[in-house]
């Protein structure tokens, strides 16, 4: 999954990168608040994890922002202010979480697991059971079946856990390409190249593809 970080205090901000890394995220990090509005603007996240008093455009700002447009991604606010009307402020323009500073990195994955969850997958389980007897492990980011964790590229696996996250729903090609792969020089036979090893190493009918609208993957019924 990828989070967009905002912090302006260097050494805070590069604590907080290399944790998030280290539990699996991708992670892009800003300081100035206009540099992290345009990368939300030409990209997709996840999950933004905001400072509030930053150079440029503010917390706050950012997310009233967003929203105003029809930009739904959740949002933890990070900060040092704790007085009920600052964290209303918050709420009202619609973030998800607060968590306040300093924080202890346990609590920072807590937070960023239970957002996650209740985001995406609209329930607050370890485990989504899948078509073909297939088990996504929403903690560990892994698929197993019948109790036998499978082994994927790191592109097959970033492929694989976007689908998750989109469980149900049809993504395109060029979806993929712009989330996955980031507007990089590669064909769509190269990403259909990735979703055949993915089922070369599951089974053909975990992705189901449909001309017209994409690839997808279903809940067990």
């Amino acid at each position: 999954m990828k989070i967009l970080l905002l912090e302006d205090e260097i050494d805070y901000k590069e604590t907080i990168h290399e944790y998030l890394e280290s539990l699996g995220y991708d992670v892009e990090s800003f300081e100035n608040g206009d540099e992290a509005l345009n990368a939300i603007h030409f990209k997709s996240y996840h999950l933004l994890l905001l400072d509030i008093r930053v150079p440029g455009t503010n917390g706050y700002d950012i997310v009233k922002t967003i929203r105003a447009a029809g930009d739904d991604t959740p949002v933890i606010f990070m900060t040092s202010l704790t007085d009920i009307d600052n964290l209303s402020i918050g709420y009202e323009l619609g973030c998800n979480d607060y968590i306040r500073k300093p924080f202890a990195s346990k609590e920072l994955k807590y937070r960023v697991e239970q957002v996650l969850k209740l985001f995406y997958f609209h329930e607050i389980k370890k485990h989504i059971a899948l078509q073909g007897d297939f088990m996504y492990d929403v903690e560990e980011g892994s698929l197993s079946r019948s109790g036998k964790p499978i082994s994927f590229t790191p592109k097959e696996q970033k492929v694989l856990e976007y689908f998750i996250l989109n469980v149900g729903q049809f993504v395109t090609a060029n979806k993929l390409w712009e989330e996955i792969w980031e507007y990089k020089m590669v064909t769509e036979a190269d990403i259909r190249m990735v979703i055949k090893r993915i089922r070369d190493k599951t089974s053909k009918k975990l992705i189901i593809n449909k001309r017209g609208y994409g690839y997808k993957i279903d809940r067990k019924r």
